[in-house]
């Protein structure tokens, strides 16, 4: 593993944007960005399967005719990888779920502590308050988060060492 402390690599947009121009530079930089963005996701993955089964450890106990709202939401989170353009980072992400029962806000719905609010059985009159598991989200990186920002510093610095090494 490449050892970012002596290059004073720090995981900041500028930096993301200034690697992104010298990929851009080189000859093959196309191929070289594709790769450090796998090597960037790869880095993140551990840390999406950690959400997915935080959400999918949620109870559900009412019957319905459509899909399932956990395994939807799970289906919706992974790493998201930006090297050029206005915001550039690395990160997990639980994307919104479009066609889930008229709930797209579902991930960011079930994350926090005072939940939904949605018509019982499709009946506008009735109303319920429903909660799901507060913060699975956030639970899931729990002092995880310096391991994984180290992890994608790393595929950051093997790839600045893979440039440097071509124009010595």
């Amino acid at each position: 593993m490449a050892d970012t402390s002596g290059l004073g690599l720090e995981l900041t947009s500028s930096n993301l944007r200034a690697v992104g121009r010298a990929l851009r530079a080189e000859e093959d930089g196309k191929e070289l960005r594709k790769e450090l963005t796998r090597g960037m996701r790869e880095a993140l993955k551990p840390g999406a399967a950690r959400a997915k089964s935080s959400i999918m450890s949620m109870a559900s106990t009412t019957p319905h005719s459509g899909p399932a709202l956990k395994t939807s939401i799970a289906r919706k989170i992974r790493p998201e990888v930006r090297i050029t353009g206005k915001f550039p980072g690395a990160k997990i992400k639980a994307f919104k779920t479009k066609n889930l029962r008229n709930f797209p806000n579902a991930p960011k719905r079930t994350n926090r502590a005072s939940g939904w609010r949605h018509p019982v059985y499709g009946n506008r009159e009735v109303w319920v308050q429903q909660t799901g598991k507060v913060k699975w989200f956030d639970r899931a990186f729990e002092g995880q988060d310096a391991y994984y920002r180290r992890q994608v510093q790393f595929a950051l610095a093997d790839m600045v060492n893979r440039i440097a090494s071509r124009s010595d």
